[in-house]
C-alpha cells in the first residue's frame, strides 16, 4: 500500500521542479539580456536595472516578472507533454493566455502613464514659470507610458512565438497518419 500523501508529494515535486527549471530559463535569459545590453550600450548592469526601475517602475517589472514566469512554467509544461496532445494543448493554450497578458499589462501602465501626466495638470496653474516644470513631469510620465509598450509588446510577441513554433514542432512529431514524401 502506499504511504498516505504519496501522489500528493510527487505531483508537489513535479511542480517545484518544473517551476524551478522555468525560473532557471528565465534567469538565464535576463542574465543574457542584460549582458548583451550591457556591450551594446557599454553601460554596467546597475546602470541598466538602475534605469529600468526608473522609468518602468518596480509594479510594472514586478507584474511582468510573474507572467514571464508563468509563461516559461508553460513552455516547460508544453515540452514535457510530449505525446500527450490534450495536455499539449492546455499548456499551449494557458501559455497563450499568459503571453498575451504581457501585452495587456504593457497597454494597461501605457494609459496609467499618459493618465498620471495628464491628471497632473489638472491642478497646475499655466503659466509661463511654470511651463519648463509641468513639461518636465508629463516627460517622465509619458516615458512610463511608452516605454511600458515598446517593452512589453515585442516581449509578448516573442513568447508567444515561442510557444506556437514548439506546440506546431510538437504536433507534426505526433501526427497519426505519415504523409508520403515529394521526390
Amino acid at each position: 500500500m502506499p504511504a498516505p500523501g504519496g501522489a500528493k508529494m510527487r505531483a508537489l515535486a513535479e511542480v517545484m521542479a518544473t517551476g524551478s527549471q522555468a525560473a532557471s530559463y528565465l534567469m538565464g535569459a535576463l542574465v543574457l539580456a542584460a549582458a548583451g545590453l550591457a556591450a551594446v550600450w557599454s553601460l554596467q548592469i546597475a546602470d541598466i536595472a538602475g534605469w529600468a526601475f526608473d522609468v518602468l517602475g518596480a509594479g510594472f517589472i514586478g507584474l511582468l516578472t510573474l507572467l514571464v514566469l508563468a509563461t516559461v512554467y508553460c513552455l516547460v509544461q508544453l515540452r514535457r507533454a510530449r505525446g500527450d496532445g490534450e495536455a499539449a494543448d492546455f499548456w499551449f493554450v494557458a501559455g497563450v493566455q499568459l503571453a498575451s497578458g504581457v501585452a495587456t499589462l504593457a497597454l494597461t501602465y501605457t494609459l496609467f502613464g499618459i493618465s498620471i501626466g495628464i491628471g497632473s495638470l489638472a491642478g497646475q496653474p499655466l503659466t509661463p514659470d511654470t511651463v519648463q516644470g509641468i513639461i518636465r513631469g508629463l516627460t517622465a510620465s509619458f516615458s512610463l507610458a511608452f516605454m511600458t509598450t515598446v517593452v512589453g509588446l515585442p516581449l509578448s510577441a516573442a513568447l508567444r512565438t515561442v510557444l506556437v513554433v514548439v506546440h506546431g514542432k510538437q504536433r507534426l512529431h505526433t501526427r497519426s497518419v505519415v504523409l508520403p514524401r515529394k521526390v
